[in-house]
């Protein structure tokens, strides 16, 4: 049995706010089994400097992309073919996938980042070396094989090859340490029907994996899959139409989204990953908030790394604070935290495992640090857990992170 005592912080739904101001989390085997108001637990106890919340999840992030973060100029479609397209051939080379790999998940730890679904390439070597990688510090981590035949010459598959290959690398993987697996289509327009079809019956034949592809993230990109699909109803009736709608299915972006697409969402009990400094970054849009609050389909946050500007959630959920002023609509910081962690849990279909430090989850916390820098630390001198956490949304990122925490165990400290 561990004992960890300190201010504790965690948004299991919307709404509900759980603060221990003096806590206790008590971890037995790397699982939780209370998590409530100091008391004696009679075990020795670690003591936690700063406000202990549930690790973070990101629900949409490339690993390939980590090099290309920061790439100057242009909009999706054509920084797609500038920047992201030359960076992931390389990742046919199994040492390069490896040590990018391993810079991508410590970097995701010294963030706080505790799980996340990544898209990798079109390799399947740059699934093995992720999924290495993430066994050996035992991060829980969905990713897949990219599906892409219509793809750039270096990065094609076909559809045979590309379900061929899934299906050996969930036999390779499934049930080994904490990972799983995601069908990974990279979008409509880089896949044939033939391949949309095949990754449906990929989805069908394994009930334990998702679907993670983007939907509606630009203007461009949609006015292209309009010509391609014409007698689609709109972007998401193209996935629909293929039986990639579903409640295993992670869209990420939704920007520009019609309210039938919204209202079939909810209906199916998919999911959306909001990456805003991405969208703000391509100049995408800004995400509705309140759109999505109509129809009440799941939602998380995602970095989006390469497109997205920052692996650390504090500062995303700092730039959704402003997408969503822009939009007119007020992103309470216990909100935004619950959409980092159980939120974003819940749209990967593992929030019975973690995100919200309840008992029978597996123990991944985050320690932060509100006086990291002398700035967070004027201004959150005797303020409100609400200022606190507000305060380290908006200015906090990598250096606020104190701690971090895998099942218990210490995996990254500053």
């Amino acid at each position: 049995m561990k004992a960890f005592r300190g201010e504790i912080l965690s948004v299991p739904e919307e709404g509900d706010v759980r603060h221990y101001p003096d806590g206790l989390l008590l971890v037995e085997d790397g699982i939780v089994t209370s998590c409530g108001p100091y008391a004696d637990p009679g075990v020795p106890v670690e003591k936690l400097d700063g406000i202990t919340v549930p690790g973070f999840i990101d629900s949409h992030i490339h690993y390939p992309q980590t090099e290309r973060i920061a790439s100057h100029g242009e909009q999706l479609l054509q920084w797609l073919e500038r920047h992201i397209f030359p960076a992931e051939q390389a990742f046919a080379d199994m040492d390069h996938a490896a040590a990018i790999a391993a810079f991508f998940l410590d970097e995701l730890l010294r963030n706080g980042t505790t799980s996340a679904l990544v898209f990798a390439t079109v390799h399947t070597q740059s699934v093995d070396a992720l999924f290495e990688a993430a066994l050996t510090r035992d991060m829980r981590i969905v990713s897949g094989k990219v599906l892409m035949d219509l793809g750039p010459p270096g990065l094609r598959d076909t559809p045979e090859s590309g379900r061929a290959d899934s299906e050996a690398l969930i036999a390779r993987w499934r049930g080994k340490g904490r990972l799983g697996y995601a069908v990974t289509p990279r979008f409509a327009l880089t896949s044939s029907d033939e391949q949309l079809a095949e990754a449906s019956a990929l989805l069908a034949a394994h009930p334990d994996v998702l679907m993670h592809t983007h939907l509606s993230e630009n203007q461009g990109e949609i006015a292209v899959v309009a010509e391609r699909f014409p007698d689609a109803a709109d972007y998401l009736d193209v996935y629909d139409r293929f039986g990639l709608v579903g409640p295993r299915s992670v869209f990420a972006h939704c920007v520009h989204m019609s309210e039938r697409a919204m209202e079939r969402m909810a209906e199916a009990g998919a999911g959306i990953a909001f990456c805003p400094t991405s969208n703000l970054f391509l100049g995408s849009g800004l995400f509705d908030l309140a759109q999505r609050d109509r129809h009440g389909v799941k939602l998380g946050m995602g970095t989006d790394i390469g497109a997205g500007t920052s692996f650390s959630l504090l500062h995303t959920l700092g730039e959704a604070y402003k997408v969503c002023q822009l939009r007119g609509v007020s992103l309470d910081p216990f909100r935004a935290l619950h959409l980092a962690t159980a939120g974003s849990a819940r749209v990967m279909g593992i929030a019975d495992k973690v995100g919200a430090l309840l008992p029978g989850q597996e123990a991944d916390f985050v320690v932060l640090d509100p006086a990291a820098t002398p700035l967070l630390a004027r201004r959150t001198k005797g303020a409100s857990i609400h200022d606190k956490l507000f305060a380290l949304q908006v200015l906090g990122d990598d250096r606020a992170v104190a701690a971090t925490y895998l099942r218990g165990k210490l995996a990254y400290a500053r």
